[in-house]
């Protein structure tokens, strides 16, 4: 039988075969095509994300190299923030600019603006030492802490290390005190009929540890270490305020001050800012910021852990909700 000329019907089993095979090719074709585009454009753009990283990196050493200029001027260097290894206020970046702005043969004078509640004492003690190091081989460079809203224990540690503190009346100032902070768990376990198994070699090992019941020597011992560390830090309020400093017995108590009242404690020296030290102080109107910052490629390298955080932590609360429904 000829099917040659027989029509397409429903009835016709192969009736459309060829135009269905037409469509098929062309389908495949265009898949073909979008695939090509698809991988076109992510090329593209991995190019171009590569080109901007490129450009951040450049961008930061710019951004890191020394103020440069002719002219006599005020340096700056912000502390602003938790001081912490491993956060944006580090003695390794604060050293850095001090160097550098210690360095510079225009400079007049040293501003550190501060704008903290402390951090770690060992952090805090090296910018302390580098300051104080730096103020010895450059006499005629004078440091000054200009305080913004906040001086709180390490940030003020660092603080006295200057030649003179000026403040806000209402800025806080002190907290000259050492703390550790925890957590026991060990009455909620209890209830829970959770039983704690910690090996240890070595009797103190796990004297911090919040699912242990602290013993009293344990807690006597952390009582000393904590007022070693304090006296170190008395010690060095004292060596840099000198006579200026009227103790009280609660000057050394964690407690903090406003900073009209540290004035008259002798905290601190004067109602200032970084403009009017610069000005009336230092005698150096211009400043110029030689604060070690974040460069872009930094920033960018934060930014795309925190976006891909957010986007993990939103696909797994879809498929949580996609679960649970």
């Amino acid at each position: 039988m000829n099917t040659a000329n027989t029509p397409n019907t429903p009835d016709n089993p192969n009736s459309g075969w060829e135009r269905k095979i037409l469509e098929n090719l062309v389908l495949a074709t265009l898949k073909e095509q979008r695939a090509k585009r698809r991988w076109g454009i992510f090329f593209k753009l991995a190019a171009l994300a590569y080109f901007f990283i490129l450009l951040a990196v450049l961008a930061g050493w710019q951004a890191d190299s020394e103020p440069t200029g002719d002219a006599r001027h005020t340096a700056l260097i912000n502390l602003q923030g938790v001081i912490d290894a491993q956060g944006d206020v580090t003695a390794e970046r604060i050293n850095s600019a001090l160097k550098s702005a210690f360095e510079n043969r225009n400079t007049a004078g040293v501003i550190l603006r501060v704008n903290s509640p402390g951090g770690s004492p060992v952090q805090s003690g090296m910018i302390y030492d580098e300051i104080r190091r730096q103020r010895t081989l450059h006499p005629d460079i004078p440091v000054y802490a200009v305080v913004e809203d906040i001086c709180a224990s390490g940030a003020y540690f660092v603080a006295a290390a200057a030649d003179g503190i000026y403040v806000n009346q209402s800025s806080l100032v002190g907290s000259i005190g050492v703390l550790i902070d925890s957590f026991g768990f060990t009455g909620a376990m209890e209830k829970m009929g959770v039983e704690r198994r910690l090996m240890t070699a070595g009797e103190s090992k796990g004297f911090l540890d919040p699912f242990s019941p602290m013993k009293e020597e344990d807690k006597a011992y952390i009582e000393g270490l904590l007022a070693e560390i304090h006296q170190q830090f008395i010690q060095a309020v004292r060596a840099g305020r000198g006579e200026r400093l009227k103790e009280t017995p609660e000057m050394f108590s964690g407690l903090v001050w406003s900073g009209a009242k540290s004035v008259e404690l002798g905290l601190t020296d004067a109602l200032g800012t970084t403009d009017s030290v610069a000005r009336e102080v230092i005698k150096a109107e211009k400043i110029v910021d030689f604060s070690v910052k974040e460069n872009l490629a930094e920033r960018f390298a934060k930014r795309l852990g925190a976006d891909a955080a957010t986007g993990f932590g939103q696909s797994l609360k879809q498929q949580m909700t996609k679960t649970l429904k």
